[in-house]
C-alpha cells in the first residue's frame, strides 16, 4: 500500500544505523545505571557495556555481504568499508573495556567511564561511515570531547592533566581549521555531501586548496600524523593506560576511512592529493621512528611507534584511485594495528602502567607470557611473518609500488630497519637483563584480554589471504 512506503523506509534507515543506535542506547543505559547503582554495585556497568559492543557487532555483521549504498540522504555510507572498520572498532572497544574493569575498579567514578568510552566509539564509528561535511563535524567532535575526558580521567595525576591539556589544545586548533575548511568547500561545491562535492567543487583555485588542506589538517590531528601529532605520545605516556590504547588507536579507524572518501570526492585534477599523501606519509613515519629511538618510557616510546604506524598507512592513502590493493590494504593494516596496538597497551596493563624502560629488564624471569605478548606485538608492527603487520606491510609495499610510488616504499622499508632498534631496545634487555624487583600484576583479566588479541595478531597473518579478499570488495564511496 502507498500509504505504508514513508514507513518501510523509515524502518529501512533504521536498520542501516542499528549498530550505532545500540552504542548509543548502551552508552545512555549505563549512565543511567552509573547515576542510580550504589558502589557496591557499579561493576555491573562494564557488563552493559561490553553487551552494547556485543549487540552493535551482532548487528553489524548482519550488514556484511549485503547492498552497498549511501542512505540518510547522502550522509551515511552503508557498504562494506564502514562495516569492517565498525567492527575493529567494536572489537577494541570490547577488549579496552576488558583492560578498564580492573584499572578502574576503586575509582568511585568509573561507572560513567564507560559511558565516555562507549561514545568516543560511537564516534569513530560515525566517522568512518561519514560521507557529509556536517556529519564529518559531529563525529568528530564527539570522538575528541569524550577523548579528552577520557585522557584525564584521573583527576589528581599530573601526566595525565598535562597530557589532557596539550591534547585538548592542539584539538581546539585543529577543530577550528575543520569549521573553516568545511565552510570553504560547501561555499565552492554548494553542497556537503561528498557526492555532491564531486560534481559540484571547481577543478582548482586556492579556495579549494585552503578548505580541503585545513580538513586534511583536523584528519590528521586525530589520525596523529605530521603536523599535528605532537599529542601521541604525551597521551600514550600520561592517560589511563587503558585509555592510551584506546585512544591511540580507535580513531585512527574512523579517521583513515573519512580521508579516504573525502579525497576520492575531490576533482583529481585540483589537487595533487596522492603525492600530498605520500609526503605526508614519509615525514610521518620517519619522525615517528626517529623520536622512538631515543625513549626511555615503554609508553612514550609506543606513542611514538603509534605515530610512525599512521605513515604506513597513508601509504595505502596515496594508491587509492590508481591500486586495486589500495582499500583492502588500508582495511587490513588498520586491522593489525589496533589489535597490535591494544595487545602492547595491554602488557602495561597487566604490569599496572610500569612504564620506565628500566623497570622491564629482566622481566622474562618473572612475566615471561607478558613479556612475550609483547613480543608479539612489537614484531607484528615491525613486519615480521607470519603475524598480521608482516601481510598489512606487504599489502601497503605492493599497493604503493603499484601506484608508482616505489620511492615511498623504500622509505618505508628503511623506516621498518630503524623501528628495529628501538623495540630492541626494550626486548634485550628484558630477556637478557637481571630483574631489579617483583613485577606486580593488576589480574587475570587484562592478561586474558591481552594474550587474546596477541592471540589475534597471529590468526589474522594466518587467514591474511580470505581477510584481503573481503576486504577487496568493500567500497569506500557506493552510488
Amino acid at each position: 500500500m502507498p500509504g505504508r512506503e514513508p514507513a518501510m523506509d523509515m524502518l529501512a534507515m533504521v536498520g542501516d544505523v542499528l549498530p550505532e543506535l545500540s552504542v548509543v542506547l548502551g552508552g545512555v543505559a549505563v549512565l543511567v545505571f552509573a547515576l542510580f547503582a550504589p558502589r557496591r554495585l557499579l561493576a555491573g556497568a562494564p557488563l552493559l557495556a561490553l553487551a552494547a559492543v556485543l549487540l552493535s557487532g551482532v548487528a553489524t555483521f548482519g550488514q556484511l555481504g549485503g547492498a552497498e549504498y549511501l542512505t540518510f540522504a547522502d550522509t551515511y555510507a552503508r557498504d562494506g568499508s564502514a562495516a569492517w572498520a565498525k567492527l575493529i572498532v567494536l572489537a577494541a572497544t570490547a577488549g579496552v573495556i576488558g583492560l578498564s574493569w580492573p584499572w578502574f575498579r576503586t575509582d568511585p567514578r568509573h561507572g560513567e567511564y564507560y559511558t565516555l568510552l562507549l561514545f568516543s566509539a560511537l564516534g569513530a564509528i560515525l566517522l568512518a561511515g561519514a560521507t557529509d561535511l556536517k556529519q564529518f563535524v559531529v563525529a568528530m567532535l564527539l570522538s575528541s570531547a569524550t577523548g579528552f575526558v577520557l585522557v584525564a580521567y584521573h583527576r589528581r595525576s599530573s601526566p595525565a592533566s598535562e597530557a589532557a591539556i596539550k591534547y585538548y589544545l592542539l584539538g581546539a586548533f585543529t577543530s577550528a581549521a575543520m569549521l573553516i575548511g568545511v565552510a570553504y568547500l560547501f561555499g565552492l561545491g554548494g553542497s556537503t555531501t561528498l557526492p555532491g562535492l564531486a560534481a559540484g567543487l571547481p577543478a582548482g583555485g586556492i579556495g579549494l586548496v585552503l578548505g580541503a588542506s585545513l580538513i586534511i589538517l583536523a584528519v590528521a590531528f586525530k589520525m596523529g600524523a605530521v603536523p599535528a601529532h605532537a599529542w601521541m605520545p604525551d597521551v600514550a605516556q600520561g592517560a589511563p593506560a587503558p585509555v592510551a590504547a584506546f585512544v591511540t588507536s580507535v580513531p585512527k579507524v574512523g579517521a583513515f576511512l573519512f580521508l579516504a572518501r573525502l579525497l576520492l570526492a575531490i576533482p583529481p585534477d585540483a589537487i595533487d592529493w596522492r603525492l600530498l599523501a605520500a609526503l605526508l606519509a614519509a615525514a610521518t613515519m620517519t619522525l615517528g621512528n626517529l623520536a622512538a629511538l631515543w625513549q626511555n618510557d615503554v609508553r612514550r616510546l609506543l606513542g611514538w611507534s603509534a605515530v610512525s604506524q599512521t605513515g604506513y598507512g597513508l601509504m595505502a592513502i596515496a594508491a587509492l584511485g590508481v591500486s586495486d590493493l589500495a582499500t583492502p590494504a588500508l582495511l587490513f593494516f588498520l586491522l593489525a594495528y589496533v589489535v597490535g596496538n591494544v595487545a602492547a597497551f595491554g602488557v602495561v596493563v597487566e604490569l599496572r602502567g610500569r612504564t620506565e624502560l628500566a623497570a622491564y629488564q629482566g622481566l622474562a624471569r618473572a612475566r615471561p607470557w607478558m613479556l612475550g605478548a609483547l613480543v608479539v606485538a612489537f614484531l607484528s608492527f615491525i613486519g615480521v611473518p607470519p603475524l598480521a603487520g608482516f601481510f598489512a606491510k606487504l599489502a601497503l609495499f605492493a599497493a604503493a609500488i603499484e601506484a608508482d610510488y616505489a620511492w615511498l616504499a623504500v622509505v618505508a622499508a628503511v623506516n621498518t630497519v630503524v623501528s628495529i632498534v628501538y623495540y630492541a631496545r626494550v626486548m634485550a634487555p628484558a630477556y637478557f637483563g637481571e630483574l631489579a624487583a617483583p613485577v606486580p600484576a593488576l589480574g587475570r583479566l587484562p592478561a586474558a584480554v591481552t594474550l587474546a588479541f596477541t592471540a589475534g595478531l597471529v590468526a589474522f597473518g594466518i587467514a591474511a589471504e580470505p581477510f584481503l579478499h573481503e576486504f577487496a570488495g568493500a567500497l569506500l564511496l557506493p552510488d
